[in-house]
């Protein structure tokens, strides 16, 4: 597919590495020449320096014939301007557009013109706060994943001696959960992944993913590990927009503490927010967590835009006594260095965007795409279309379809019904197939099994 994307940041570079390493013809745009000469030293990308939502920038970038254009720069305005360029003057119908302004995003209107096709909005403040969000409605969790509308859930925790399961097979799952129906869908064991059998043992420190319906997820973590108690007092460290955002959404819920550096800030904070204390301070001021008593906090999260102030903050707030931790990193190089030491949890804004992202330019119709394990795999949703006569899916059990290797199906959901895959599990037409993919460099070959053959049309 031949693709433009637009900006040269963190979240545009680490996108084209990803599309460019699955054979895309990828080109970016960026006004930072020494950006894209770097970029353009570890990625198989064209580059182009200019304006990105100047017309002649972007006929140089060959929008004359691309099939996409993505526009995630660090300007609203910039983008927004690219993907009306992009459509009326060089007919780019798939456009997607990075805006982080919520006065934007409330406004539907904006980015829909009558017979012409939509924009798709993504907001990656809104991603990474709802991701976060789901981690602290389910304590314990490292990761949790959303599918069918949150019909389904896949979540990664790490086993714990004394759970249930840990020391024995896997196949013993349906004995302890009779009323239960789950599948582990991967199991990583030293960061090395295990394709997991009804006779694979999961041991303790193994990192398992697992797929149910949401309202079975948290007896099946009650296998693996002893449950964390429902976590009350949050604090957080940066009121920027991630950090209001998720202020937001959990005040109702639990008791919120907020950090900002900037007073104004913080007066806007103090406005908007209902029911969360802001305090006016920094997240690594060691009298204040004190005298704010963070030895009683469950949760401590360090969310501002500087990658070693959230690492110090969150080293402090868990020798003071906080119980969990958890950090933004953008920094791929430290996310590895961090997690799972004294830091719980380090999210990676990137891969939470790219993720949603990627559920555009996946071939067949893919509905949701998640980065797993830092990017190293991926769980997607699919849908199901033709008969046995057009497609590699439908009408076939389980055990009949040839996946790839390190590939599993989790799960499926009919007619808003979840139904957990087994072998004799039978894909009917319109099923939302989820796929977990050990192996990223399988991605072709699951995308074209969900492709249909030409008798369907």
């Amino acid at each position: 597919m031949k693709i433009i994307i637009l900006g040269a940041n963190q979240v545009g570079s680490a996108l084209a590495e990803t599309l460019s390493n699955e054979k895309n013809d990828i080109t970016i745009v960026d006004e930072d020449s020494e950006r894209l000469q770097e970029l353009n030293d570890h990625i198989d990308a064209r580059v182009v320096a200019g304006a990105p939502s100047h017309p002649s920038t972007l006929l140089q970038a060959g929008a004359d014939d691309a099939e996409m254009l993505i526009a995630v720069t660090d300007s609203d305005e910039t983008n927004m301007v690219a993907c009306h360029v992009a459509l009326t003057l060089y007919k780019v119908h798939r456009r997607i557009c990075r805006i982080r302004a919520g006065s934007y995003t409330k406004s539907e209107k904006l980015f829909r013109v009558e017979g012409m096709p939509d924009i798709e909005i993504i907001s990656p403040e809104e991603i990474v706060s709802d991701y976060i969000t789901r981690l602290i409605d389910l304590p314990g969790s490292l990761q949790v994943l959303d599918f069918a509308d949150g019909r389904v859930q896949l979540v990664a925790v790490k086993a714990f001696y004394g759970g249930p399961l840990v020391g024995q097979e896997i196949r013993l799952i349906r004995q302890h959960m009779p009323g239960v129906d789950t599948r582990v869908a991967a199991i990583f064991r030293k960061d090395r992944p295990i394709t997991p059998e009804g006779s694979t043992v999961i041991e303790a420190d193994d990192e398992v993913f697992f797929v149910a319906a949401q309202e079975n997820i948290r007896a099946c973590m009650g296998e693996l590990r002893r449950l964390d108690r429902p976590y009350k007092r949050i604090m957080i460290a940066g009121g920027g927009k991630i950090g209001h955002r998720l202020a937001s959404n959990i005040e109702e819920r639990y008791q919120v503490k907020l950090i900002e550096t900037d007073t104004e800030r913080c007066a806007y904070l103090s406005e908007n927010l209902h029911d969360s204390i802001v305090l006016h301070g920094e997240g690594s001021d060691k009298d204040l967590l004190i005298e704010e008593n963070i030895e009683e906090t469950d949760v401590f999260l360090a969310l501002t835009n500087d990658d070693e102030a959230n690492i110090m903050s969150s080293l402090l707030a868990k020798r003071l006594g906080a119980k969990k931790v958890m950090a933004i990193i953008n920094n791929p190089a430290y996310v590895d260095l961090v997690q799972g030491g004294e830091i719980d949890i380090a999210i990676s804004p990137q891969l939470a965007t790219i993720g949603i992202l990627l559920a555009h330019v996946r071939r067949g119709d893919v509905v949701a795409v998640h980065s797993l394990r830092r990017g190293a795999a991926e769980a997607m949703e699919a849908i199901a279309h033709g008969d046995e006569t057009n497609s590699k899916v439908v009408k076939r059990a389980i055990e009949d379809i040839e996946l790839p290797e390190g590939t599993t199906i989790g799960a499926i959901v009919r007619n808003n019904e979840v139904l957990i895959a087994h072998d004799d599990t039978v894909i009917e037409s319109d099923d939302h197939v989820i796929l977990f993919l050990v192996d990223r460099k399988t991605i072709p070959e699951v995308e074209r099994l969900f492709q249909v053959g030409f008798s369907f049309f």
